[in-house]
């Protein structure tokens, strides 16, 4: 475990020194956000009602941009040789990324919610469920995207297939997170979208770092 928490703090401090790779998720989404709300103008009314749909698909396309950075950066100048020679186990070095890039791209994007939530006019009483959401759907777009950058380490120009290999498995995210916004605001419970989504947190924190074990353990054979 120490040597996990040792390779988390190492891609953090990495991701800090490299200030682009790591800011470049969290200005996409609030320029994102921000664009869709100057797009459909002053009605504070349909703001409202779009600004789920709005911030969860700004959250997903943050997130795929900085999904090859994930193991590029440790396969090119051979870090990852190291790490799979070092007495831990492959699937925990795969595990650290995960937990390292929600840290790094994730939280940051559901610090900045709420200023985006009260920019798009989303009613305050939906809040405390779109932190919810987002804290249990982000995770899982780290741990399925893992595979896809698994996958496409050693292609070049691999960041560029990986949305293509993975949007269709983060439709169901997308789906479940935005529906138990609105069925908050539509005075309904979301309880329902919640236990699915977390559902889908299970399934990707199982399947996630063992598919992406096996596609790291390929590229690198």
């Amino acid at each position: 475990m120490s040597l996990v928490l040792t390779l988390i703090k190492r891609d953090l401090v990495l991701a800090l020194r490299h200030g682009g790779s790591a800011w470049l998720p969290l200005g996409f989404f609030v320029i994102v956000s921000t664009v869709f709300g100057f797009s459909i103008g002053p009605d504070t009314a349909l703001l409202g009602r779009l600004a789920p749909g709005l911030i969860w698909v700004a959250a997903l396309l943050a997130v795929l941009i900085s999904l090859d950075r994930m193991f590029q950066g440790d396969f090119e100048d051979g870090t990852l040789d190291l790490l799979r020679l070092s007495p831990m186990p492959l699937g925990n070095v795969v595990m650290a990324k995960i937990a390292a890039h929600w840290l790094s791209t994730g939280l940051p994007l559901i610090v900045a919610t709420p200023l985006l939530a009260l920019e798009l006019s989303l009613p305050a009483h939906a809040f405390p469920i779109l932190f919810l959401s987002l804290i249990i759907g982000t995770p899982s777009f780290s741990l399925i995207g893992a595979i896809g950058a698994a996958l496409t380490v050693s292609l070049r120009r691999g960041g560029l297939i990986i949305p293509l290999l993975i949007l269709p498995l983060y439709i169901p995210i997308l789906i479940f997170g935005v529906s138990a916004v609105d069925a908050v605001l539509a005075g309904m419970s979301p309880w329902p979208h919640i236990k699915l989504l977390g559902a889908t947190f299970l399934m990707a924190a199982v399947l996630g770092p063992v598919a992406g074990t096996a596609a790291l353990k390929m590229a690198a054979d």
